[in-house]
């Protein structure tokens, strides 16, 4: 199994906002399983959390990213401005043991 940590440092206010996008995001998206915030910690963090079977699975989701369907796409255009709401990001991709 592989996990992805798909971690956003926003712009202060913008964190519970992204987490609330994201959130609706995982209705098309069945890979992702938990949109998470900080607690203690780094201020300001978002993780969206996505679960594949394998590597395999995980290119195969960025396919279908290239390809939506036309529920995808209105998902998407939710997401248009997304990146204005964050400053820095990272991905983590684990292989679970």
């Amino acid at each position: 199994m592989i996990i992805v940590h798909e971690i956003f440092v926003c712009k202060p206010g913008f964190a519970s906002k992204l987490a609330k996008t994201f959130k609706e995001m995982m209705k098309f998206s069945p890979e992702m399983t938990h949109v998470m915030t900080d607690m203690i910690g780094d201020y300001n963090q978002v993780i969206m959390v996505s679960q594949f079977e394998d590597l395999a699975a995980y290119a195969k989701a960025w396919e279908s990213y290239k390809n939506p369907s036309p529920e995808m796409k209105e998902a998407m255009s939710k997401m248009e401005d997304h990146t204005q709401m964050y400053l820095t990001g990272r991905r983590e991709v684990y292989q679970v043991w």
